[in-house]
């Protein structure tokens, strides 16, 4: 059993109603045939897009011709008061420098070095954790908060101001629509932006706080006194064909999404993982098993097979950034179809993962298709949870460490069973359950 597939908008024809459909959430908007459609075409008066679910499309957007179809902008209107000018949203030659600094902070030697932060970042979950049942979102967000601060800043989310930017974020969480109408209306940029006051508030909070760990940081590192975490080595490195290095205000439009990307996204998919362990007791045991069995030697994480695979299939059910929009510069033919400058390009991973054409039983949790050669095939093809090409995730190594230590030291620690209220996705910032997901954890004997 997996929660199911929220109900779509089949037949919805109405411009008006597929917008009010979209509002309360994304993934139930649109209709059921996207699940084995190669590319369906939306029109309204405010927008042109089109839905690509062709490997073909997907590999030449994102992998052949990426300069071609950068990020949309409309992309950039929801989440410019956060996010401002970060990696996530920037193109082009700011896009190229900004991933010429960060991308050395990510690489492989750095994992290993995160391995002690991540270590404790799961005994702080483990020793906040108690039996009985409860809602398991907030766990792993708060779980996933402390490991990004843990690496990122080298402080426990206990830390005061990493509590307030953890609690702002939350408050943020809650202000922020679904759908912006700032990135449905095409607007010059004169024209000011729709962002409630909510909105503005909390972004200002988050950024502020970000502003003071930020600058405390750059005194440290003058005075050769900072820790050697991700936050220093990217304030530390420069751009090796510019020779420069972040700025403080560039710096916290990066840490920004460092925070988004790094929390937000890992305690999705960790929440959505322990729910269908819970549901798959047989997948449980195998897990905690290998949880069981580790130890603190880096090199003990090659062993955690089951668990690797466990996430992997629930990035695949449940991608926690189920869409993604990108925009052509020129026209283009696509299936036989005119695709115009300036449209948008919708990559859905949600549909991908699902599709009908692609995935031998789409909707069925099953590790095991891993080992297949037909599940190979199908995800090199259809699998890209973290993007795919030059612009995929440069964090994308950290998260599978992140999820596979906490997910198989959390099932080690407690028996995982469901509920009776079986969890229903909706797409907010990220796939979450529309009204939490809740698990009952029972202690297990050691």
């Amino acid at each position: 059993m997996i929660p199911p597939k929220p109900p779509s908008a089949e037949g919805r024809s109405s411009v008006i109603r597929l917008a009010r459909a979209f509002r309360r959430d994304l993934l139930s908007a649109l209709p059921a045939r996207l699940y084995r459609a190669w590319m369906a075409e939306y029109r309204s008066p405010l927008i042109h897009s089109f839905v690509c679910n062709d490997p073909a499309l997907v590999r030449l957007i994102l992998r052949e011709r990426p300069d071609d179809f950068p990020k949309s902008n409309r992309l950039k209107e929801g989440l410019a008061p956060l996010l401002g000018n970060s990696v996530f949203v920037t193109n082009g030659a700011e896009w190229a420098h900004q991933r010429r600094i960060i991308d050395p902070a990510f690489e492989g030697g750095r994992l290993r070095e995160s391995f002690a932060a991540l270590w404790a970042a799961t005994d702080a979950t483990l020793a906040r954790l108690g039996p009985g049942e409860t809602d398991i979102e907030p766990i792993t967000s708060y779980a996933a908060a402390d490991a990004i601060f843990r690496t990122l800043f080298s402080l426990p989310i206990e830390h005061e101001i990493a509590d307030r930017v953890f609690r702002a974020f939350r408050a943020h969480q809650d202000a922020q629509p679904i759908v912006n109408p700032a990135a449905l209306l095409p607007l010059p940029d004169w024209v000011p932006r729709f962002h409630s006051r909510r909105t503005r508030a909390t972004a200002a909070e988050i950024r502020g706080l970000i502003e003071a760990l930020v600058a405390k940081r750059l005194d440290a590192i003058r005075e050769g006194t900072a820790p050697d975490d991700l936050a220093t080595k990217i304030m530390t490195t420069p751009d090796p064909e510019t020779g420069q290095c972040f700025s403080g205000p560039e710096m916290v439009d990066q840490v920004a999404i460092f925070f988004l990307a790094g929390h937000e996204t890992s305690a999705s998919a960790m929440a959505w993982a322990l729910w269908l362990l819970a549901a798959h007791p047989d997948w449980q045991d195998r897990v905690a098993a290998e949880g069981a069995a580790l130890t603190r030697d880096f090199s003990a994480l090659g062993q955690l097979r089951a668990t690797r695979a466990v996430f992997r299939e629930t990035l695949r059910l449940y991608p926690p950034v189920p869409m993604m929009v990108r925009q052509p510069r020129q026209p283009e033919v696509f299936r036989d179809r005119d695709i115009p400058k300036g449209a948008q390009l919708v990559l859905s991973p949600w549909h991908l993962h699902r599709h009908e054409r692609l995935w031998d039983r789409p909707d069925t949790f099953d590790p095991a298709r891993w080992d297949s050669d037909a599940g190979k095939a199908s995800a090199s093809k259809a699998y890209i949870p973290f993007s795919a090409g030059q612009r995929v995730c440069p964090g994308a190594g950290f998260a599978m460490l992140e999820a596979v230590l906490m997910l198989s030291r959390i099932t080690a620690a407690y028996h995982l069973t469901p509920t009776a209220q079986t969890p229903v996705p909706v797409a907010r910032l990220t796939v979450r359950g529309r009204d939490g997901i809740r698990l009952r954890l029972t202690r297990r004997q050691s």
